[in-house]
């Protein structure tokens, strides 16, 4: 049996209410009025899909104290149909912004996207599709500074997975460092533990850029999605994102390695010169300069990867550019004042 699976990157719906200006995106729902608005540029890719997963970033609650933090970001319940709209069938809520206003608003945020049918998982839950037959799980995962719980929790579930009869594992991650665009040597192997564990496929988020891939064992690693619908600025210097999208075949418990891939090319706005919160799939040179830029990092992951798997044992540190292992996601979101947007 085949089926397609499509997964985004960080989808922020809502604001800081430090930087709740005129161009935000709470004003821009509060302008438009209409869920599906946000996601139109995608939502027909999405629904020749099977299976749609983002990474939820942010909490969607009414209520709540703004946790101490740099940048803390909050949208209405209501916001879940941007999702559900748009054939988005999965949502992670494993990450730094998943408590943003306390243990509440992430229960809140997972009853709000439940509600409209946007499964949600993470940390140590666990969602279960059945797609044209077959069972999938999506777990999700966060490695702040200090990782070796989340490790295991991370092994832990995917086994799990597999315990309840799961035919296909995708594992959806929360590391790295922001603004790097090229992934540490604490992701390269959280990846290939995932793998090692029974995931089928590793995507990433959290450093709001492109990083690229790699194939282990013959699964893939991607390492960063980027962006995607993005409430975190309303302006990001750098708007490149992707979407990836991989069609498994499946018989039985056997998944085929390396079937079609497809790394899709895309913006986190439709226009150039601020955020309409609209990703839109990239064309003509545009395209051509991210794809560049796509294989350029996966360039040096191979680089990289080919060094890990000749040292063997590996030392923590970086792998394929600067910087310490996966840090935690601290708070710098790239959220800026408007006045400076």
């Amino acid at each position: 049996m085949a089926l397609t699976v499509t997964f985004a990157g960080d989808c922020t719906l809502g604001s800081d209410v430090n930087f709740d200006g005129s161009r935000s995106f709470n004003s821009k729902y509060a302008e438009v009025q209409d869920p599906a608005y946000f996601l139109q540029n995608v939502a027909e890719l999405f629904g020749a899909d099977d299976l749609t997963v983002v990474n939820m970033e942010g909490v969607l609650t009414e209520g709540g104290e703004r946790a101490d933090k740099e940048f803390a970001f909050r949208g209405k319940p209501e916001y879940s149909k941007i999702l559900s709209t748009a054939s988005v069938e999965g949502a992670s809520v494993a990450n730094n912004h998943s408590k943003d206003y306390g243990e509440d608003s992430y229960n809140d945020t997972i009853e709000a996207l439940e509600g409209d049918n946007v499964k949600t998982f993470g940390y140590d839950r666990i969602a279960y599709f059945d797609v044209k037959g077959v069972k999938v799980a999506l777990v999700g995962a966060y490695f702040p500074e200090d990782s070796d719980d989340n490790e295991k929790q991370m092994t832990d579930n995917i086994a799990a997975a597999r315990a309840e009869g799961a035919q296909l594992v995708l594992v959806y991650v929360h590391w790295g460092i922001e603004r790097d665009y090229d992934p540490s040597t604490d992701q390269m192997n959280m990846g290939r533990a995932a793998i090692d564990a029974g995931a089928d496929l590793v995507v990433g988020s959290h450093p709001h850029v492109i990083q690229g891939w790699e194939v282990y064992q013959g699964r893939y690693i991607v390492y960063s999605l980027g962006n995607f619908c993005f409430g975190g600025n309303s302006n990001p210097e750098d708007k490149d994102c992707m979407l990836f999208q991989q069609t498994f075949t499946v018989t039985g418990n056997e998944v085929a390695k390396n079937d079609a891939v497809d790394f899709i090319a895309c913006s986190v706005s439709s226009e150039s010169d601020r955020n309409t919160y609209q990703p839109t799939i990239a064309e003509g040179d545009e395209k051509a300069r991210i794809d560049a830029k796509i294989q350029e990092s996966t360039d040096k992951i191979a680089a990289a990867a080919a060094e890990l798997d000749g040292a063997g044992d590996t030392a923590d540190g970086d792998a394929a550019g600067e910087g310490e292992g996966a840090s935690d996601a601290a708070e710098g979101d790239g959220a800026q004042d408007e006045s400076a947007a």
